[in-house]
């Protein structure tokens, strides 16, 4: 299948989690607004599961890109810690999957796929193998997150301690983010507070 029918497929199926439950959620719905037979479906994932791991592992490479796109968008160390947390924080608001994400909260409406890899040995489908591979917990998602953001802001030449203190710097900014998901702060939104949260040196 070219690669744009699977994302309709997928577009199709994350539509249809909009309007209800994973639960109720069925795969002749699917394939039914994506136009092709049920059969295309379940060659290209596999299963429901197949697709719903297919979907989360999407949403998840999604939300990592809009991170590289915020970080991209500044050049300030400052400006691009505030623009990835504000990312995370939106991207939580209008994704009820990256929101489960980040925070591990999987509610009764979505799939809940285990994070483990899976068996893929079935799948001819390489997306769909990805897929079967393991999907990122929370902590896997901090762990990305800071890693692109210390790439963005670390200065040629910095000494190991300048810049293991500097991972730490970042990785409690993206934590910081990532605890805004869960309880939103008030004025000033979570750019605000991860501005006076900054160490000196990113100021």
């Amino acid at each position: 299948m070219m690669p744009a029918a699977r994302e309709s497929l997928l577009d199709a199926a994350y539509r249809a989690l909009a309007r209800r439950p994973w639960s109720a959620v069925r795969m002749v719905d699917v394939a039914a607004v994506a136009n092709v037979s049920r059969q295309t479906l379940y060659n290209e994932f596999g299963s429901k599961e197949g697709l719903a791991r297919a979907l989360v592992r999407r949403e998840a490479d999604g939300y990592l890109a809009g991170v590289e796109r915020t970080l991209a968008a500044h050049t300030e160390a400052r400006e691009r810690l505030a623009a990835a947390a504000e990312w995370t924080a939106s991207a939580a608001r209008g994704n009820a999957l990256v929101r489960a994400m980040l925070i591990g909260c999987w509610s009764e409406r979505l799939p809940s796929p285990t994070l483990a890899a899976v068996p893929s040995t079935i799948s001819a489908v390489p997306a769909q193998r990805r897929a079967d591979g393991p999907l990122p917990s929370p902590a896997d998602l901090v762990a990305l997150v800071r890693d692109r953001v210390v790439a963005a802001v670390a200065r040629p030449g910095m000494s190991t301690a300048d810049m293991a203190e500097l991972t730490r710097s970042c990785e409690l900014v993206v934590r910081l983010s990532v605890s805004c998901v869960a309880a939103p702060p008030g004025k000033g939104g979570v750019a605000e507070l991860v501005r006076h949260a900054l160490p000196r040196q990113l100021r």
